[in-house]
């Protein structure tokens, strides 16, 4: 299973589910373990089968084989009872323009079957927590993504649901009102909230996910906690970027047969940079500039990097990382 934990502490469970859009097979034998009160993240590509596995899990669509169960209950046999239980944010706000941010909470509240003084009481609870109150009498159409998006997961929680998928729901913000909805997800899970989300931001995921499962092909490719995924990759590297297409032709011969695995030269042009796998052994980075410096290479640029999940999922997905320019280290 994916994620470390027993049955009785589950919220969510997938056995053996596969699931085809005629010839196209959009999950194949996908199993996953989520336990109660965490936050798992689900990576991978574009046609991954992630979005298919939310919307299976969120009874809107049917299986074609294997078992899932959310919050206790069989999502096939018995859908009412895992509506009942869970909170769905797409990605895309789904909320109504032409009423209020007050109005589309009291709207969820009383789908969700509660009386109207309850609605209204936590409509205006939830607009306080995600930060809307001065927005709350104003018609949704008006509100800039980040206030749309946190409207739409105040949504999605308005009936205290146990378990709440976010389907990239940080799409198209900016990073503070990206970062302004991390702390909100931290508190629902603070709250005893399982969360399961979708992202096709490694920052996200790195910040947010006690575990992590990566898909690829509707089957799982690897798992593990952020730090356990990292280490998929090895250890620290120093990159260098020397200074000329010469330097960068010496530096390639000087540091041949250092470090923990053949050294790469990334983008495969003379400006590329010079990545060399040190590990643990921080002694190889005095070994590297004391090579460089005999053989007369000037260095433009260097730094000692450790891994992250980007450079996890290139190495799981088989293509080669990505330079990274000075301006986003």
């Amino acid at each position: 299973m994916a994620h470390p934990t027993t049955a009785s502490s589950a919220a969510i469970e997938v056995a053996g589910v596969a699931k085809s859009f005629g010839a196209t097979r959009a999950l194949d034998g996908m199993d996953l373990v989520v336990r109660g009160g965490s936050i798992v993240g689900l990576l991978g590509p574009n046609g991954a089968g992630k979005t298919t596995l939310v919307r299976i899990l969120a009874t809107l669509l049917r299986p074609d084989i294997g078992s899932t169960r959310v919050a206790g209950h069989d999502v096939v046999s018995e859908p009412g009872a895992v509506r009942a239980a869970i909170g769905l944010t797409g990605q895309f706000a789904a909320v109504d323009g032409d009423l209020t941010g007050c109005e589309n909470l009291e709207f969820i509240g009383r789908l969700s079957q509660l009386s109207a003084g309850d609605a209204r009481s936590r409509a205006r609870e939830l607009l306080e927590r995600f930060e809307l109150v001065e927005a709350a009498d104003r018609r949704a159409s008006g509100y800039s993504g980040g206030m749309a998006r946190r409207l739409d997961l105040a949504a999605s929680v308005v009936a205290h649901p146990r378990v709440v998928f976010l389907d990239e729901p940080t799409t198209g913000l900016d990073p503070s009102s990206r970062r302004a909805l991390w702390g909100v997800i931290r508190e629902l899970v603070e709250d005893g909230t399982t969360v399961l989300l979708t992202t096709q931001y490694l920052e996200e995921a790195d910040r947010l996910c006690d575990h992590i499962v990566v898909i690829d092909r509707g089957r799982e490719v690897a798992s593990g906690t952020p730090t356990e995924l990292k280490r998929h990759v090895g250890g620290q590297v120093l990159e260098l970027h020397p200074a000329t297409p010469a330097d960068r032709s010496l530096a390639a011969q000087a540091l041949r047969g250092l470090g923990e695995r053949p050294l790469e030269e990334r983008n495969g042009d003379s400006q590329g940079e010079l990545v060399l796998a040190i590990g643990d052994d921080t002694t190889l980075v005095a070994e590297a500039m004391r090579r460089l410096d005999e053989a007369g290479v000037t260095v433009a640029d260097f730094g000692l990097k450790t891994p992250t999940l980007d450079d996890v999922f290139f190495a799981l997905m088989g293509k080669p990382t990505p330079a990274v320019r000075k301006e986003d280290r």
